[in-house]
């Protein structure tokens, strides 16, 4: 038999890159300091921060909580956890919503709230646990099914 010969295997050449060192990003020379916590309801979800400086404020999605939240009852729920620890006056609070109806936006944020508040002092997490703000509410919606006009109601029966 023939001796068959292989092919040279093709050897890639490496071209070695140098390393730039990039310029340090410029921040400021003050960073305001703040507790971060995400909170949900159903489909809403609101990222918290609170800002133990600065003018004590209440916003939410860059508007003031009775801009955003139009009914007294709503805006109870969102200071909700604040109101418990009674710190009302001593955190700028900073939130941004989306997803879900006003009602479970609120309720969101209280979450989130509860849950920044316990990063910022854990002592104040028996409290806020008693009052359920620290339990994410589990209730959602059930998805349509096909065949269905909804979750459970079925197409009206006809007998002709």
């Amino acid at each position: 038999m023939p001796k068959i010969k292989k092919k040279p295997k093709k050897v890639k050449k490496v071209k070695k890159v140098e390393k730039v060192e990039k310029p340090a990003p410029e921040y400021p020379l003050v960073r305001e300091k703040y507790f971060e916590a995400e909170g949900r309801r159903k489909t809403a979800v609101a990222r918290i921060r609170l800002f133990t400086r600065g003018e004590k404020k209440f916003l939410v999605n860059t508007k003031s909580l009775q801009q955003y939240f139009p009914t007294f009852e709503l805006q109870q729920i969102a200071q909700a956890s604040l109101e418990k620890m009674k710190s009302l006056d001593k955190f700028r609070v900073s939130a941004k919503v989306k997803g879900g109806g006003l009602h479970a936006q609120a309720e969101a944020i209280r979450h989130g709230i509860a849950k920044a508040l316990v990063l910022f002092n854990p002592d104040f997490r028996k409290r806020l646990k008693a009052a359920g703000f620290l339990r994410r509410d589990p209730r959602m919606r059930e998805r349509k099914k096909f065949g269905l006009k909804r979750a459970r109601r079925a197409p009206q029966w006809q007998k002709r």
